[in-house]
């Protein structure tokens, strides 16, 4: 199985995300985030307590951010639209413009205003974050950049880290988003070291997920292996998974911004290598599912049109063009402090957070493959191996 950057990008863009790497999705934040074990709990209290500007702030990650931050003492604002969940956070200050200056009331709400530290969940086009950074660099100590390990120029191959080759685009004024993601993202990088040299900290994290990620783009798993009985399983189970909680990924933010930490940082988990077995194997004993899953080749399913990452979430074959992209090296941020709580614990949270939403939403997940197409690529496998039975 071959899958382009395009069509990754495009199937992640079908199910809710921009890009399923460092994006913030929409989420109704705040529901079902039960767990309190992750990163950070045990950190001594801040030196002194900052004041943070969150660029974006009310979905899905910023939500976390917000939380960490406040539960550490720190002061929080947020400027952005004001559409996405206006009423969260009341006692929060917030900010409203555009982050393209060229739009509205454009950046006007933060001129003039000091903050310690910029913690930036929302940018994607280089002219954008250029504005927003270079605007606030004299006023501020600290610049956080989400980026994305999709920057990476050959995502094929595996253990990348932060050193190898990022994309690059022929027009760099491009804003063709879904085209360019990963360059674009590079760029902002850029932007923003360029306009604060030595003060910025770039994360790129991988597949975010948990609690509030309204994409679905992980939570397919714990729906599904709750629900029991035969499972389709992509591959041979030995392809490599990688994501990280949202909740962790906001904990090491901002646990680095208090310490000042700049550079380069690839996010994603967990700590020890996980493969796809695993983590569905994972799955049924957090659940105390019956599941039974029936291991399914890339090439039969390329054959009956069921995809990598859409169809069959947080899979991507080893072999394919993308197939780095569960498998980037984490040695930097794991020397830099990033932890992460269970595996189990998150599979739980998500689908404790999921069965929390309307039924009708239920009903409806936004990725994974039906459970009627479900059936179907299994009977036809089992077919295809003389079973007449699903065993």
């Amino acid at each position: 199985m071959t899958l382009s950057r395009r069509r990754v990008i495009q199937g992640a863009a079908a199910f809710g995300s921009l890009w399923a790497m460092g994006c913030a999705t929409p989420g109704a934040s705040g529901a079902g985030a039960t767990s309190t074990q992750g990163q950070g709990e045990q950190a001594s209290a801040p030196a002194a307590p900052l004041r943070i500007l969150i660029l974006g702030g009310t979905a899905f990650l910023g939500p976390a951010l917000v939380e960490f931050a406040r539960g550490r003492g720190h002061t929080v604002t947020l400027f952005n639209r004001g559409k996405t969940n206006p009423g969260l956070f009341p006692d929060v200050e917030k900010l409203t413009g555009d982050r393209d200056p060229n739009k509205g009331e454009g950046l006007k709400a933060l001129q003039g205003r000091t903050w310690d530290v910029v913690v930036d969940t929302s940018g994607y086009v280089p002219r954008v974050v250029r504005a927003s950074a270079e605007l606030l660099a004299p006023h501020v100590q600290h610049y956080t950049f989400v980026s994305s390990i999709s920057v990476y120029k050959e995502m094929s191959k595996q253990n990348l880290d932060e050193t190898a080759a990022v994309a690059t685009v022929d027009d760099p004024a491009t804003e063709e988003v879904m085209k360019h993601y990963g360059a674009l993202k590079a760029l902002c990088e850029q932007a923003a070291e360029a306009a604060m040299p030595g003060r910025v900290l770039n994360v790129r994290p991988g597949l975010i997920v948990g609690p509030d990620d309204s994409s679905d783009r992980f939570t397919y798993w714990p729906v599904r292996v709750a629900r029991g009985g035969e499972v389709l399983a992509p591959g041979d189970g030995l392809d490599p998974v990688q994501f990280i909680d949202a909740r962790d990924l906001a904990a090491w933010i901002i646990l680095s911004v208090e310490r000042k930490t700049t550079g380069i940082f690839n996010a994603t988990g967990p700590r020890q290598d996980q493969l796809m077995r695993d983590f569905l194997e994972t799955a049924k004993t957090a659940l105390g599912s019956d599941a039974r899953f029936t291991w399914v080749d890339s090439e039969f399913l390329t054959k009956h049109k069921v995809e990598a990452w859409s169809d069959l979430p947080s899979w991507m074959p080893r072999t394919s063009e993308e197939g780095g992209v569960c498998k980037v090296s984490i040695a930097k941020a794991l020397a830099a402090g990033l932890t992460f709580r269970p595996v189990a614990d998150t599979l739980r949270d998500t689908l404790a957070w999921f069965r929390t939403l309307p039924p009708e939403r239920q009903a409806k997940l936004r990725a994974g493959i039906s459970a009627e197409r479900e059936r179907e690529v299994l009977a036809a496998w089992h077919q295809s191996r003389g079973n007449a039975t699903a065993g």
